[in-house]
């Protein structure tokens, strides 16, 4: 996955607090396989449900949304509809904690903002797209004219911005994992297991 810094793009606001996994991709569309891309089916049945639905009228980048989004089950394909889609980051007061995890090993952003903040941007939003820009260094975006800030987790920020899941996160440290192994083996070779 591509990493990023800066993120320019629209956003749109979905009102709803409690948006779950299963909302975000219902069960039925998981048998696909990811190589055809989730996208199609993010919010499926809430966007056949609804005329009009604001992602259907616009490509945003960025989402602002109610509370405990990413709740439910510990569906991954949920982010994967996300990404695939074209979202990089979604702003809301709280996320479910296996959804801010998997999002992020994905690079998309989870950013929590106060509860008041989102909804004055959410009533600011309305139903239209707006400009929206993300700065991960700084922490800060701008979305439909206002400044805010996000804390970021600095091994998360490093994540998103080098493209790394876990796998890479640790990676990075090869050598001196490497360095560890050959004194561990030197110093207690009866603790190794030949191979």
């Amino acid at each position: 996955m591509n990493g990023w810094k800066i993120l320019c793009g629209t956003a749109i606001a979905l009102p709803q607090s409690n948006i779950d996994t299963d909302q975000l991709i219902p069960a039925r569309f998981m048998s696909q396989p990811r190589s055809e891309g989730y996208g199609d089916f993010l919010l499926y049945d809430v966007r056949k449900a609804q005329q009009g639905h604001p992602l259907d009228r616009s490509a945003p980048k960025v989402l602002v949304a109610g509370r405990n989004f990413g709740s439910g089950s510990s569906r991954e394909a949920a982010v994967y509809a996300l990404v695939d889609y074209g979202i990089s980051a979604v702003f809301a007061p709280s996320f479910g904690d296996i959804f801010a995890g998997n999002a992020v090993n994905n690079g998309l952003l989870a950013a929590q903002i106060d509860e008041d903040v989102a909804a004055t941007l959410i009533a600011d939003m309305g139903e239209g797209a707006c400009k929206a820009e993300v700065d991960l260094i700084s922490g800060r975006a701008i979305i439909a004219g206002h400044d805010i800030a996000f804390d970021l987790d600095p091994v998360r920020r490093q994540k998103l911005i080098n493209g790394w899941d876990d796998i890479d996160l640790t990676a990075q440290y090869s050598d001196q994992i490497k360095t560890y192994r050959a004194a561990h083996v030197a110093t207690r070779p009866w603790a190794t297991p030949e191979i």
